[in-house]
């Protein structure tokens, strides 16, 4: 699960990540991805109507994930869960307000800009459970057994050291706590003239 890039490679690939991101930040998702972002995204990936219906229009606009890592199991009321490559912070709100007071959420991202827009986003609710911080995470910066959940939507196959990752992941859980991941795999060989390609990674 470790790529096989070189560390010039990698570099390359990390800024063009950060960039990339920083663009969706700054222009939204909609005009970055193909395929259904902001609230028809939402409602693509069955949301609960409930959990989302008091986000702010800006906060369901923001929404660029490529699944649905609630679908996987339930986040109780009190629990610590955190969210890898939070972006806007969507799926970090979601999580705070299953969490509710008792319970915290935290959201991790590589891209200053888009830390900012989530902090931006958390501000419209006001919700004292949840923080947004910058960190990979190949490295994450927490203590060992702090979460009981840890989720994510649509980042691990951005991370070039996978197995690190999941490491790490498996490393900040409590005893019992749960990894809940939404994103894109890779099912059929890709062309000749497309494999090998570094802009695959951010395309």
């Amino acid at each position: 699960m470790e790529s096989h890039l070189t560390d010039q490679e990698a570099a390359l690939v990390r800024e063009s990540i950060r960039s990339k991101y920083s663009q969706v930040a700054a222009s939204g998702p909609a005009a970055c991805f193909g395929y259904p972002t902001g609230e028809a995204g939402v409602k693509q990936q069955h949301y609960p109507p409930e959990l989302i219906r008091d986000f702010p229009a800006a906060v369901l606009a923001s929404y660029c994930g490529v699944g649905n890592p609630f679908s996987l199991g339930p986040i109780y009321a009190g629990e610590a869960v955190l969210d890898i490559g939070c972006g806007a912070g969507f799926d970090t709100l979601v999580a705070a307000r299953l969490a509710g007071p008792g319970g915290r959420a935290v959201g991790l991202d590589v891209t200053a800009e888009m830390i900012e827009k989530a902090r931006a986003n958390a501000a419209l609710l006001a919700w004292p459970n949840v923080s947004f911080q910058m960190g990979e995470a190949e490295a994450l910066p927490f203590p060992d057994h702090d979460f009981d959940v840890v989720i994510s939507n649509g980042v691990f196959n951005l991370t070039l050291d996978k197995q690190k990752a999941l490491q790490e992941a498996h490393r900040v859980l409590k005893p019992g706590g749960r990894l809940q991941l939404a994103d894109m795999v890779l099912v059929a060989a890709l062309p000749p003239e497309q494999e090998g390609k570094i802009d695959n990674w951010y395309q």
